[in-house]
């Protein structure tokens, strides 16, 4: 083989070794940069002992978080007890209420079903209703009068004349009927009455739809009272619970400040770890340049192309053997003077 493709040969392998090499290098220098990267950025939590309690966090021997938990202060955990106990009362006191306020809404139901008693008729039927219930209990009076008018016109012989009767009117109505004077005051009295009465009649209709529609607006009430009132006893028992979930928060406040802080310098240590990591690929791939040519690689293909070096290299490792004259002069076997220049 040529020794100029030997040099070809062994100058390409070496300088294959020395890229593998420098590849090799550069991947070891990333892989420890990214190492040191992510420990800087790595979450580590600060344990906090405040007035109201203290916090603790478990850790494995690689560093990673593995537990976390908090202790509420000996006070705090004394008031929340006693507050505990106070709870299971009123809710008690809570379950009762539904039997305590049932005749608020006993009584709204029985409202509600005499209001609709009410309304079911007209402000007219009403009226009707109420003309006749009036004239009933003025009757039997009516009757009396009547029986001592008649009584005393008949002592005084005057039961029958009769005056005072008038034609018919413009309107065609029949007039006036012949009567006596105490006959006459007696009937336009009764007609007064009657014309009050169905005056009072009207507004009677009237306020029994009004005192209908009250009796659902009182009835509602009370059933608002009702709801309100069994509200109103579960009021204590959330008072009471909230507030010991108000202790339990307070006593919760050391961990989430060391889960707060540990989280910033995670951060932090991210941003340093970021700026660590971008330093250390540089560097490594500054490394990888400087060592990825081979000087003996570099000699070796340069060998490859120099005629004079291949000469002399084959006749150092045996190769073509030329002869000299008397002079000095080289020549090859052939006769061919050598000349060098």
């Amino acid at each position: 083989m040529p020794i100029g493709a030997i040099f070809s040969f062994l100058g390409a392998q070496e300088q294959a070794d020395a890229t593998q090499s420098a590849a090799n290098t550069s991947a070891a220098a990333q892989l420890e940069a990214a190492r040191l990267a992510a420990e800087a950025a790595r979450f580590r939590p600060v344990g906090i002992t405040t007035r109201y309690g203290s916090s603790n966090f478990q850790m494995s021997p690689e560093g990673y978080l593995t537990g976390a938990g908090y202790n509420v202060s000996p006070e705090l955990k004394a008031y929340q007890d006693r507050l505990m106990g106070l709870t299971g009362g009123a809710l008690t006191q809570a379950e009762q209420a539904q039997q305590q306020y049932a005749p608020l809404q006993t009584a709204a139901t029985g409202l509600f079903s005499l209001g609709q008693q009410y309304l079911q008729q007209t402000p007219q039927q009403v009226a009707a209703q109420y003309i006749q219930q009036q004239q009933d209990l003025l009757a039997p009076s009516r009757e009396r009068q009547m029986a001592q008018l008649q009584n005393q016109l008949f002592q005084q012989g005057r039961g029958g004349l009769s005056v005072g009767a008038t034609g018919a009117r413009p309107s065609g109505a029949a007039g006036l009927g012949a009567t006596t004077p105490e006959m006459e005051a007696y009937y336009n009295a009764i007609a007064q009455q009657d014309a009050q009465l169905a005056a009072q009649a009207q507004q009677e209709g009237q306020r029994n739809v009004a005192f209908g529609a009250g009796l659902f607006g009182t009835g509602a009430g009370m059933l608002g009272q009702y709801q309100a009132g069994q509200v109103g006893a579960l009021s204590p028992f959330q008072t009471y619970l909230g507030t010991g979930q108000s202790i339990e928060e307070m006593g919760q406040q050391p961990l989430t400040l060391g889960a707060g802080l540990g989280g910033q310098a995670a951060a932090y240590g991210a941003n340093a770890g970021s700026s660590l990591l971008r330093g250390g690929l540089s560097a490594a791939l500054t490394q990888q340049q400087a060592n990825q040519i081979s000087p003996l690689g570099s000699f070796l293909t340069g060998a490859s192309k120099d005629p004079k070096l291949q000469t002399g290299f084959e006749k150092l490792f045996g190769g073509q053997r030329n002869y000299f004259d008397n002079m000095g002069n080289e020549f090859t076997p052939s006769g061919t003077p050598i000349y060098d220049y």
